[in-house]
């Protein structure tokens, strides 16, 4: 490119920028880790204003199962536009519309297609899941939701209640089993065990001060928490203790869904059917959609108690059909299943190399890197409850594991060194800690392989510069004879 060329393209980036900056509310996130401006986009492949191209492994946080433009979704919405179809109906029946039920009734779980219903709500996924806690509440006429520790459910205020970041708890907590910081200090079967555990004692003792709840949701990959897939023993235990109780099970999938986790629908790896399940992000084929879909028993609904102005978005449904079918006919379920086991066990070969790599987990190509400080005192329930290693072994328990602080700073320092190196990556975790990868399931074997070295090569360069700040720093520290 000319450098007359490239200063030109350049100046109208850092324009975009600087007015986006200036105009747009203090709530922007991306937009300030991420100071890119695309203009062009396909399949993982993004340009920018300025002419630079970047791999894209955010994926519109999970939206674009094919990639950005994929040529049957353009299809799919061009065919609607040059038709002369409305664009937006609210709830009336149209072609497209039955297009779209069909197709994702004939991806459901078994146990739930034969006999479910569907509830378009406002675009988004936060919308569906009101919608689920509100459906629940009125088949069952009680008004109490049960929830995990590290949930994310959207950020509408019946749905970040139910979320892990809730300040104004209204919604009975249950701790969420992980190995690498697992709430009991076991991690493993056993830590999965005490929290079902828990959760049934929450539900049988009279004294626990929960009554019984209108329903539990529960994410079958936790995301936002730090892509920590939840164990299938211990959800197909939620499932026997929900329906023990005549609680309904929501499971939400409208990150994990469409194939993400190397399943067509995440909850699929257990063989639990749900009672409900909300759908959003990946379904509407990179446009906004969101729907519920239960079983027949709950719907209760009367007309019109709970709608939404874009419930009838055309585009979005032929968009998202065309998404389905296209994953679905052609098995990206289970190429996810295949490309994601090879990045992780690349990714675990990177643990092993850096020990600011803490721990690498994840389903199908939902990944999640956390970075932690290895010159931290490691930290964790275990270390105090549970000292006796050989008298834990003794019991048939794991011996607790400490892992060390999570370091926010160097996660952020990865993401900014992925981006100088043309990679998108996503932050999560309790603490911002977790490197996220959500590539689209249209992946090559050879951008998968540039995805793994580009990371690499940032988690390299952004210890080597923490290494140097700590040197420096204690380099400048005053002390005897160096005043």
């Amino acid at each position: 490119m000319a450098e007359g060329a490239y200063g030109e393209k350049r100046a109208v980036h850092e324009g975009i920028l600087r007015r986006q900056s200036a105009r747009e509310s203090a709530a922007r996130t991306y937009a300030r880790a991420l100071p890119i401006v695309p203009v062009r986009a396909r399949g993982l492949t993004i340009e920018g204003a300025d002419g630079r191209r970047y791999l894209d492994c955010l994926s519109g946080a999970g939206t674009l199962a094919l990639g950005h433009n994929h040529p049957v979704v353009l299809e799919a919405i061009r065919r609607v536009l040059d038709s002369g179809a409305p664009l937006s109906v609210l709830d009336l029946a149209t072609p497209v519309k039955d297009a779209f039920i069909t197709e994702l009734f004939r991806t459901l779980p078994s146990g739930l297609a034969g006999r479910a219903r569907v509830q378009f709500c406002g675009p988004a996924g936060t919308d569906a899941v009101e919608a689920a806690l509100k459906l629940v509440r009125t088949a069952t006429g009680r008004t109490g939701m049960l929830a995990f520790t590290g949930a994310y459910h959207g950020m509408t205020a019946g749905a970040m209640a139910a979320s892990g970041g809730a300040g104004d708890v209204r919604v009975a907590r249950l701790p969420y089993p992980q190995d690498y910081r697992c709430p009991f200090g076991v991690g493993g079967p056993r830590g999965a065990e005490l929290a079902a555990r828990w959760t049934e004692s929450l539900l049988d003792d009279p004294k626990s001060g929960v009554p019984l709840p209108a329903g539990m949701i529960v994410e079958p990959v936790q995301g936002e928490g730090g892509v920590i897939p939840a164990p299938d023993g211990w959800l197909r235990r939620m499932r026997e203790i929900t329906a023990d109780r005549s609680i309904p099970l929501i499971v939400d999938e409208i990150q994990t869904g469409v194939g993400r986790t190397g399943a067509f629908w995440a909850v699929e790896h257990s063989g639990v059917t749900p009672d409900v399940l909300v759908l959003s992000k990946a379904i509407g084929g990179s446009l906004p959609l969101a729907v519920v879909v239960y079983r027949d028993d709950l719907d209760a609904w009367q007309p019109g108690a709970h709608a939404g102005t874009f419930r009838g978005n055309q585009l979005a449904m032929a968009a998202g059909t065309a998404t389905l079918a296209h994953v679905r006919e052609n098995a990206l379920d289970e190429r996810a299943a295949v490309l994601g086991s090879r990045m992780l066990s690349q990714l675990r070969e990177l643990r092993a190399a850096f020990p600011c790599v803490g721990d690498v987990r994840g389903r199908g190509l939902m990944i999640g890197i956390e970075l932690v400080d290895p010159e931290s005192e490691a930290t964790g329930p275990g270390e105090d409850s549970f000292a006796d290693d050989h008298r834990l072994a003794a019991e048939g328990l794991r011996p607790s594991r400490t892992p060390h602080r999570a370091d926010p700073e160097l996660a952020a320092a990865v993401q900014r060194e992925c981006l100088h190196r043309g990679l998108i990556v996503e932050l999560g975790g309790r603490h911002a800690g977790v490197v996220r990868l959500l590539p689209p399931l249209t992946i090559t074997d050879e951008q998968a392989a540039a995805v793994m070295d580009r990371l690499a090569d940032a988690v390299a360069a952004a210890r080597r510069q923490q290494d140097h700040g700590r040197r420096h720093r204690h380099h400048d520290t005053p002390g005897p004879g160096n005043h």
